[in-house]
């Protein structure tokens, strides 16, 4: 059952909504797990309105998917969405690091480093959500700097399915290691004011930020879309009244 806790000053919906979101980018809500409208709200002590409205705003997120007279899943992560999620990557944050290293002054760079000391003391202990919420704040903080946070706005509403494929690889030590080292390299470009250097530094982080999707759907089945001519999910199928 998710976890819904209360926030003053925030919709009921947009409360349920950032719960069920964050649970299910962090795979603490596994895909093809069902959802049930009535059982959200009873523990929310809400009606079954904000409920609905924050399951609709997911399904425009591809998070969930709805079937009629059958009920709401989690979805599969879809490996064209992480793909295309990825090519939206590259043009905004190549764009925005460019811009970073023209304009970042030494509070800027301050800013940086420090998100960096964060996110290695969440690798040494291996606190996975840290190191992940580390690594948002850092690609956040360089569109900040170069006066587009909007840009990270849009990122962040595009990579939902890449974001569930990195929680998947976060448990190898030596990828997270590759993350800081690839970091490192961009606030020394953007440091050093050479865009060029910084947009090389970006897209080549952005390269590496998932292995193979298809070694990852090999390795996680039960995780990831199929192709509609192998028939559904499994774990939808079994979810599915006969």
């Amino acid at each position: 059952m998710p976890r819904i806790e209360k926030v003053r000053g925030v919709t009921a919906s947009q409360r349920i909504y950032e719960a069920l979101r964050g649970q299910i980018i962090g795979m603490e809500i596994a895909p093809g797990t069902a959802l049930q409208e009535k059982q959200i709200a009873l523990v929310c002590g809400v009606s079954r309105t904000p409920v609905r409205e924050a399951i609709l705003k997911l399904a425009d997120e591809r998070l969930v998917d709805i079937f009629p007279q059958y009920g709401t899943f989690v979805s599969r992560i879809s490996r064209p969405a992480v793909r295309d999620a990825m090519v939206i990557r590259q043009a905004l944050e190549r764009t925005a690091v460019r811009e970073a290293a023209r304009h970042a002054g030494k509070a800027d760079i301050a800013r940086l480093k420090a998100g960096l000391t964060l996110q290695q003391a969440a690798h040494e202990s291996g606190r996975l959500a840290d190191f992940h919420k580390a690594d948002e704040d850092f690609h956040q903080m360089v569109a900040e700097i170069a006066g587009h946070p909007n840009l990270w706005r849009v990122v962040r509403a595009e990579k939902a399915q890449v974001d569930r494929c990195r929680i998947l690889t976060l448990p190898a030590a030596d990828r997270r290691a590759s993350v800081m080292a690839e970091h490192a390299g961009i606030v020394k470009a953007i440091a050093g004011h050479d865009p060029a250097a910084a947009e090389t530094a970006m897209a080549r982080h952005l390269d590496r930020v998932l292995p193979s999707v298809d070694a990852l759907a090999d390795a996680h089945p039960d995780f990831f879309d199929v192709p509609e001519t192998e028939g559904p999910a499994p774990l939808l199928a079994a979810a599915i009244p006969r």
